[in-house]
């Protein structure tokens, strides 16, 4: 099946009059994928396995998740994207998980990921830890997303409960975000510890997929646990940049970054071959129940991490507001 083929340009637009572009996916079969995973995965860490398991019921510790699962109709979404962050901020763009579940045609759908806050809502800028269960008919959203802001008092990551403070499921100028029904079912699970490898967790996952696949786009979404160890995040500043960041340099020294410890839960979108719709390929944020979280970027303990995930791969991509004018700065 061709390129052309595959992407479906579809009339539907969200309340910003945004176009949303629906890409059909690779799906392995899941015990293919745990082989191809675990070959990979042995190169970047010291012990590995990989496995088609049952979801572990995701309410209970430490995920203390809204839903149960991750199974059930899987599919991806990259919204908006990092040129309307930099260089410079446009505020217009402010999305809503509600009306995203309709544009993946799963209204109702639960939604986790990694994206920014509305700056209108939250009054500054950082970053999002979405865990959403979309509104239904006769259902009320619940959100049970966290995020993470710059602490004004001492400079430091100041994590949130989001239902705490708001009440709306808006986000802002991004997003990677993976969508399901919340089931229960079979779900690959990776463990991995002592990293030896420089790659992360979910890059080490990504470019083994990328290279066994090829030209063929897989992606996976879920959920892992630093169980013991140490990462490197950033959080983004609560003001935006009122000078262009145009490079990648100035980028990171834009972001505070920090260093969390264990345990830390983690939500990811990941993408094997982008097929021609410039996505980020790769986007994991996290939280924890002492008060840390952030952009993860990779465990900073390889000696001593230990890595438990859950992961399923998704059926259906969808573009939801490409940026006309795009670049490669600050996708890291």
């Amino acid at each position: 099946m061709s390129l052309s083929d595959r992407i479906l340009h579809t009339p539907r637009r969200m309340a910003n009059s945004s176009k949303t572009e629906k890409f059909q996916l690779h799906v392995p079969n899941l015990e293919e994928l745990c082989q191809v995973l675990e070959s990979g995965l042995n190169k970047n860490f010291s012990d590995v396995k990989v496995s088609v398991t049952d979801c572990p019921d995701l309410t209970h510790e430490p995920f203390r998740f809204p839903v149960k699962g991750i199974c059930g109709k899987p599919r991806i979404t990259d919204v908006g994207g990092v040129p309307y962050l930099i260089p410079l901020v446009r505020l217009d763009k402010v999305y809503n998980m509600n009306l995203v579940s309709k544009e993946v045609e799963l209204p109702g759908a639960f939604i986790l990921g990694a994206g920014a806050v509305s700056s209108k809502t939250v009054g500054i800028n950082g970053e999002l830890m979405p865990l959403v269960v979309t509104e239904a008919e006769g259902r009320p959203a619940v959100n049970g997303s966290y995020f993470s802001t710059i602490n004004p008092v001492d400079g430091k990551c100041l994590q949130e409960k989001y239902s705490d403070r708001f009440h709306d499921c808006d986000f802002g100028l991004l997003a990677n975000l993976y969508a399901c029904e919340g089931k229960s079912g079979k779900v690959i699970e990776v463990r991995a510890c002592r990293r030896t490898g420089e790659d992360s967790l979910v890059s080490c996952m990504r470019k083994t997929m990328e290279q066994h696949y090829r030209e063929k786009s897989v992606a996976l979404g879920g959920t892992f646990v630093i169980q013991k160890g140490k990462a490197k995040i950033h959080i983004m500043p609560p003001a935006f940049s009122i000078c262009p960041l145009n490079t990648n340099e100035d980028v990171d020294n834009w972001l505070r970054h920090f260093e969390v410890s264990a345990p830390l839960i983690f939500q990811t979108v990941m993408v094997s071959k982008d097929p021609g719709l410039d996505l980020r390929v790769e986007h994991t944020h996290g939280f924890s129940h002492h008060g840390e979280g952030g952009h993860y970027y990779i465990d900073t303990t390889p000696n001593t991490v230990e890595y438990l995930g859950y992961f399923l791969p998704a059926e259906l991509l969808y573009r939801i507001d490409r940026p006309t004018e795009t670049h490669n700065v600050g996708r890291d």
